[in-house]
């Protein structure tokens, strides 16, 4: 609709089933681009993917006419799919769940570099104390016996 005028970005966190190290470095970056394939198919626009063995960040422009959750629920069953067939780990799983955030023009560099630099990042910090420090910059309650 031409008087539809939105500007949706949001970062988007989510790991493994378990949090196991399970993207192994061989294929990590074949992940991330068809990750980034994944969000244009479904008619997102990616702006930035990364992660690391555990977890995947991606930085993303929602249109209005798309719901985080059947995003979410696609990207994840496809990218499965495609870890089962191509990379042939045929036990590999997501989690249920997943964090999304919203991210304001000023901050979208500032986000896209964090996405970037993550395997930089975790040297110094786990997945688990990352996602608790993002919820609760961001307001979010929750029980840290599910993080």
């Amino acid at each position: 609709m031409p008087s539809t005028h939105h500007n949706i970005k949001l970062h988007i966190v989510f790991g493994t089933k378990g949090r196991l190290p399970l993207i192994e470095p061989s294929w990590q970056n074949r992940l991330h681009e068809f990750l980034g394939g994944c969000l244009r198919d479904a008619g997102a626009h990616p702006i930035e993917v990364g992660g690391v063995a555990d977890h995947v960040h991606l930085l993303v422009g929602l249109p209005t006419t798309i719901s985080v959750a059947a995003l979410m629920a696609n990207v994840k069953s496809v990218t499965s799919g495609w870890i089962h067939g191509e990379i042939g780990n045929r036990e590999f799983q997501w989690q249920e769940g997943y964090g999304v955030f919203s991210v304001s023009p000023a901050d979208l560099d500032t986000v896209r570099r964090y996405v970037s630099s993550q395997a930089g990042h975790h040297l110094k910090k786990s997945f688990q104390e990352e996602y608790r420090e993002m919820l609760a910059r961001a307001g979010v309650a929750f029980d840290k016996r599910y993080i």
